[in-house]
């Protein structure tokens, strides 16, 4: 009972700060080509491009850093998944030959900032 309350709030915290960090990109000259594209192997936050990059960006939200940095959330596995899910979307999108970048924007929700890591690592075929 009070884990479905609990998975709500965190689900419309997640919401919200993708909400905050698409409109921070667009304000920074970014195009959302799509929100939360989702494949058998997981998801991808936002896709965005700048005209010359696709950019797969992970949203990660925090009220506090109690448990560390909201980028410090992202860890091996989920690179992986997100770099093979990036992947599917080149082939789906035959997008063949893009220049592909990796950021995470972290939105503090006490005080609505947001701060964008550009390329904050590499595509997991990479390591």
């Amino acid at each position: 009972m009070f884990g479905k309350t609990r998975k709500k709030r965190i689900n419309k915290r997640g919401k919200y700060g993708e909400d905050l960090a698409a409109r921070y990109l667009e304000t920074h000259g970014y195009r959302v080509l799509d929100r939360n594209y989702t494949t058998d192997i997981g998801e991808v936050d936002l896709f965005v491009t700048d005209e010359k990059t696709l950019i797969a960006v992970e949203v990660k939200s925090r009220l506090s850093l109690e448990y560390g940095t909201p980028a410090e959330a992202v860890g091996h596995e989920k690179v992986k998944k997100i770099s093979q899910v990036t992947s599917q979307y080149i082939k789906q999108y035959r997008l063949f030959g893009v220049q592909v970048r990796f950021d995470v924007v972290e939105v503090y929700l006490q005080d609505k900032t947001v701060n964008h890591i550009v390329n904050a690592f590499d595509s997991y075929l990479n390591y």
